[in-house]
This record gives structure tokens, sequence and C-alpha cells, in this order.
């Protein structure tokens, strides 16, 4: 079955490791390329976000609000670019585009189909892709953990925007234990967002996805947040 992909990002990110060979340093923009690239190959999935030559440049913020509304509201699937530099912590979550774009995502909202009766759309599922630093390294958002006998992944949430933190770890009963040095481990598909680095992500794209549509098929499992404090 085919899905419609809408991706989030931070598009002149340029802390990121360089993807091709080009003299000018890659952003994360060039990371969606490649990933439009993937889903271009899953014949059955749509891209729904911008590509490269679109130029919004001249808009209003209500007009890109517009154009990007028209684009989340049918499709099924939000993936999020987690890059080191895709959150300014000097301006709120609600004035950047990423926070409103998920926010719009995960909400039912109604509208008018071509036959003018009001349809409304469901969550979407929900996949972060975490990119590397410029370094090569993810460290800046997780990191392996070897302080117990079984190694386990630690995420820094507060690195995040708000509404992405509040859908992780968010499963309704949790399955978890305390770890060696008090923090909590959890098992098993703890968080909405669900998470994979780019380096796992491009062996299995598919694998991925549909892990994401299997955790919404079970929504009512999580405490999703949908609206922006």
């Amino acid at each position: 079955m085919g899905h419609k992909i809408f991706v989030s990002y931070k598009y002149a990110d340029s802390d990121v490791k360089q993807l091709t060979n080009s003299w000018r340093h890659d952003t994360v923009r060039t990371y969606v390329d490649k990933l439009e690239e993937y889903i271009s190959k899953m014949s059955e999935h749509i891209y729904k976000g911008e590509t490269d030559g679109d130029d919004l440049s001249g808009l209003s913020d209500d007009a890109i609000w517009t154009k990007l509304k028209d684009r989340i509201y049918d499709s099924t699937l939000t993936i999020v670019m987690i890059s080191k530099g895709m959150r300014q912590t000097y301006l709120p979550d609600r004035e950047q585009w990423i926070p409103w774009e998920i926010s719009y995502s995960l909400k039912e909202v109604y509208r008018k189909n071509i036959s003018d009766n009001m349809v409304k759309s469901s969550s979407n599922a929900l996949l972060a892709i975490i990119l590397p630093d410029t370094y090569g390294s993810y460290e800046y958002f997780t990191f392996r953990k070897t302080c117990c006998l079984n190694p386990c992944c630690s995420y820094k949430t507060n690195f995040l925007f708000e509404i992405m933190r509040k859908n992780m770890f968010n499963i309704k009963r949790p399955n978890n234990k305390e770890c060696d040095d008090g923090s909590i481990v959890y098992y098993g598909d703890s968080s909405y967002m669900t998470t994979v680095k780019w380096e796992d992500f491009i062996k299995a794209p598919e694998t991925y996805i549909d892990k994401a549509y299997d955790i919404q098929s079970k929504i009512e499992q999580y405490d999703v947040c949908k609206e922006l404090d």
C-alpha cells in the first residue's frame, strides 16, 4: 500500500556530515534530496514535501503556511530530519516551522473534498531520522551507555523541540526499569515518534517506515502530544 510522506527539516543547517563530493558544504537539504531518491524507488510512496527547486522566499509567512498545510493535510507519515542546528534556541518553538508542521500533521483536521463533503484527516505516523554532524557523530543527540551489563542507547531529549520531546517515551503503559546510574531504561516501542540514525535508515528504509506505521496503528496506546504550548 502506498503512503504519502511529508518531510520536516531545517533547510540550511550545514552542521552535517558531507554527503556529496561538491566543493560546497552540504546542508540538511542534501540529505532530503537523497531521501527523495529512496522514496521514489519505493514506487508506491509519494513525496509530499517541497522540492529543491521550489522558491518560497518571496511569499509571506501566511502564504507559506497555507502551502505547507496543503501538502501535510493528506500525508500519512511525517519524517523529521533531526540535525544539530535544527533548533534556534533563542527563538520560541512557536516561531519556528518544524514544530508547527509536526503539530498540524498529528491533528485530525476537517476539510471539504471535491464532492464538497467534510472529511477528517488522521494523525500521521511520525519517524525521526537522526543526521550525523560535521564530524560524522550522532552524539549531540544519542549515544551508547555501557554502565549496565546490557548496553543501551541514551537520548538527549532536551535538545529537541518540545512537541518532539513529548512524543518520545510517551507510551501509556511503559515496560521499563531503573538503570544502575538511576536513569530509566525503556523496552519495546516506547515512543510514538520512533527514531533511527541516517546510516541505519539507508540500509533498510522500508523497514523503518513500516515500523512508524505499525506504531501509528496502535496510537491509542500513546499519550500523543498534538498541540504547541
